[in-house]
């Protein structure tokens, strides 16, 4: 990251309670069986992972975080420290309170080392139900919830490993 830039962390996975209060939505809403959770790893990072399968039509896991006001004005990107498995993956961001609204969605695949990928709001696509859709433009000082996804039918197992994400801000 550029030093002369300044962060704001609006998630860090170095504690046992930085994972708690996450919650896994799969397909098993719309009658598929994939499975994920959300777990802390003792070396100060998060796992996301679990199976995707197909059976039923189905073929997507996620986790979100609780809702929580971020209250970061000004952001100029968002910077997610993550290593990868190799899968195709979103990260999800919520403007609203509603368990089934507008999701803005930013495809990544992250690299097999750590890294840290930069997502600005062109990188942010809205959604619902995993289909495109004419909504307001995200803003990011509304982020209330934030969540990953692995989906696209990308079947089998599936590891993501997540440091930390923070906002870049303006100086």
């Amino acid at each position: 990251m550029n030093s002369s830039s300044l962060y704001s962390t609006l998630l860090d996975f170095d504690d046992p309670m930085s994972a708690l209060g996450w919650t896994s939505v799969n397909d098993v809403v719309m009658g598929g069986s994939s499975c994920s959770q959300f777990n802390f790893n003792p070396n100060g990072y998060a796992e996301f992972s679990g199976e995707v399968s197909l059976k039923n039509n189905g073929g997507f896991a996620s986790i979100r975080s609780a809702p929580s006001n971020y209250s970061i004005v000004n952001i100029k990107n968002l910077c997610l420290c993550i290593l990868g498995d190799g899968h195709r993956y979103k990260l999800n961001l919520r403007m609203d309170n509603f368990p089934d609204g507008i999701n803005y969605q930013a495809l990544f695949t992250p690299p097999r080392k750590w890294s840290e990928i930069k997502f600005s709001y062109d990188n942010f696509k809205p959604c619902f139900h995993g289909n495109p859709v004419s909504a307001p433009p995200l803003d990011f000082s509304r982020i209330n919830q934030i969540g990953l996804m692995i989906g696209d039918r990308q079947e089998g197992s599936f590891t993501l490993l997540v440091r930390w994400l923070r906002a870049e801000v303006y100086p």
